[in-house]
């Protein structure tokens, strides 16, 4: 009996092996072996300057490029003549990442080829001043025709540029290299905004690359005071980051604040965007959002207007904006591009669709629980007909609606777009349609479900729709184990909870809670333009005024 207990162990038990492999070659034991700090320390960039002898600089960057395996990186030696004698140079770049004829055309064929200047001897006026050649001021200013060009003296800097798209040239006798700017990568035109879809008003998104975006920054807000201030995040990606605001605005305090969450960043890569504004936000652990995210550039260039701080990050078509409080989540940014009345009503209809989304299920499985004397007669036994055939309770019922609403939105967005409208309509007629048939549901809660659905489509801040679908789960718990007084201790915690959220320093239920001054605050709904004088005072602006008390001076003036 032991013997056999002993062959099923050594055949179905699962035993640990040694994790050790050694596959490197034998060595003799002079030479070092590679520790697990060494391997670390390569994830680096060196900060070793670059050496006067070339060949020391080509070895150098052989090795770190691993030029024997990697097909993409190009190492171009040449040489170049300048004051009559010749000089063993290098070039270094990434194919696929620079533009080719900027290089052969720009770069490569003035410094191989033989100019006049050098055979005739014809220096530079400084160079006969001097009566000393420097061929490092010779390259710079006579012999590489490019206007975005710079010098590094470490290859730190030099790895980073080339990473970048750049490429760098290096000349024998110098320990100084030469970056040139030929960035020509393939990257996604600027199209139409794919998720804050608006009628009047820019049809500009955010596209991948970071220039491309200041770009369309400075063209909107068309200032000088505009500041772009560019770091990098990510012992490995460097992804680049640009922190954007206005000087002669926005508060310092603010963007010291977020440069400095920015700049102190312990992590290996950053790839996105999202990525960012989880490191950086004020309160992790709470599902309401506290930076606003967009891709369209026009309500970036607003808010950096009112003295906000954007973070762009290369490879995201999405701009952070700090900080972030309520009442942008529930904005929309055309509210600025229609008249007062027009924007309130669409704010009232959203405050309107946040609390069917976040209570009406809640309220429906209260009611019908505990409170049904609130309920009209003729509507109670309605209720209690359509649910008469259903063998389940209520909380059993609306869970499973919800649960299948939300599989059939994560279907409809992660298949192909032509099947996304057909995956909607199969699951809300014919799998309602069904459940109703075969008595799992009464035909009322499917109206409540749909109605809660569609309400959660009209909020415009998506990771605030996030925030209030998980909540709605919450609430619906607590309506069917404690009724309204579970609603309203739920709400009450809520709302402290929120009271004491802040987002870089700003309360995150401003202007409300706490109050602010109501001569110059900001509110939820939207006065005239032509009234709206003041920028938000919770943001401590360095101008609080943004227009004069008579801005229609066609219509009014102080003489009258």
């Amino acid at each position: 009996m032991k013997n056999f207990i002993n062959l099923l162990s050594n055949v179905f038990l699962y035993k640990k092996s040694n994790p050790t492999h050694d596959f490197s070659l034998f060595e003799s034991p002079n030479e070092h072996t590679p520790t697990p700090n060494d391997i670390n320390d390569t994830l680096a960039l060196p900060e070793e300057n670059i050496f006067p002898n070339i060949n020391d600089n080509l070895n150098y960057l052989k090795v770190r490029y691993n030029s024997m395996i990697n097909s993409d990186v190009i190492i171009r030696n040449f040489t170049l003549v300048a004051n009559n004698k010749k000089y063993n140079a290098l070039l270094v770049c990434i194919d696929g990442m620079v533009n080719s004829d900027l290089i052969n055309n720009f770069t490569l064929k003035p410094l191989m080829q033989k100019n006049k200047i050098s055979r005739k001897k014809n220096l530079p006026t400084n160079v006969k001043q001097n009566n000393k050649f420097n061929l490092e001021t010779y390259l710079f200013n006579t012999l590489i025709p490019q206007n975005s060009i710079t010098k590094v003296t470490t290859f730190k800097d030099l790895i980073s540029q080339v990473n970048e798209g750049c490429c760098a040239i290096l000349v024998d006798t110098i320990s100084v290299s030469f970056v040139i700017d030929v960035k020509g990568f393939s990257a996604r035109s600027i199209s139409a905004p794919n998720n804050e879809i608006i009628i009047r008003g820019s049809q500009e998104a955010f596209v991948e690359k970071i220039r491309t975006n200041t770009t369309m920054l400075r063209r909107i807000i068309n200032n000088e005071n505009l500041i772009i201030e560019n770091t990098s995040v990510g012992k490995i990606t460097h992804t680049q980051v640009a922190i954007c605001y206005m000087k002669n605005i926005t508060n310092n305090d603010l963007v010291a604040e977020v440069k400095y969450r920015v700049n102190n960043l312990d992590i290996d890569s950053l790839v996105s965007s999202g990525q960012l504004e989880q490191l950086i936000q004020d309160n992790p652990s709470s599902a309401f959002p506290q930076m606003i995210a967009t891709e369209r550039p026009d309500k970036t260039a607003e808010h950096i207007l009112n003295g906000r701080v954007a973070i762009l990050v290369n490879g995201s078509p999405y701009a952070l904006i700090a900080p972030g409080i309520l009442i942008d989540y529930l904005s929309s940014p055309e509210d600025i591009n229609l008249k007062n009345q027009y924007s309130n009503l669409l704010k009232f209809l959203r405050i309107l669709a946040t609390l069917i989304t976040l209570l009406l299920p809640a309220i429906y499985i209260s009611t019908v629980t505990f409170h049904s004397e609130l309920l009209p007669t003729e509507l109670l036994f309605t209720i209690a007909a359509s649910r008469n055939s259903v063998p389940f309770p209520v909380i059993f019922e609306i869970l499973l609606m919800e649960i299948s609403f939300e599989l059939i939105r994560e279907a409809g967005l992660r298949v192909p777009t032509p099947l996304g409208t057909t995956i909607g309509i199969v699951g809300a007629l014919i799998l309602g349609e069904a459940a109703v048939s075969a008595s799992l549901v009464s035909p009322i809660l499917i109206i409540i479900v749909a109605i809660t659905g569609i309400c959660s489509f009209a909020i415009p801040d998506f990771s605030l729709s996030f925030a209030l679908r998980i909540f709605r789960f919450v609430y619906i718990i607590l309506g069917y184990m404690l009724g309204f007084l579970g609603l309203a201790l739920g709400l009450f915690i809520q709302l402290a909870i929120l009271s004491n959220l802040k987002s870089f320093g700003v309360p995150y239920l401003a202007p409300y809670i706490p109050t602010t001054n109501k001569s110059n605050s900001i509110s939820y709904f939207l006065k005239p333009i032509w009234k709206d004088e003041y920028r938000p005072d919770f943001l401590n602006t360095k101008r609080k005024k943004q227009e004069p008390e008579i801005s229609l001076k066609w219509k009014y003036t102080k003489g009258k």
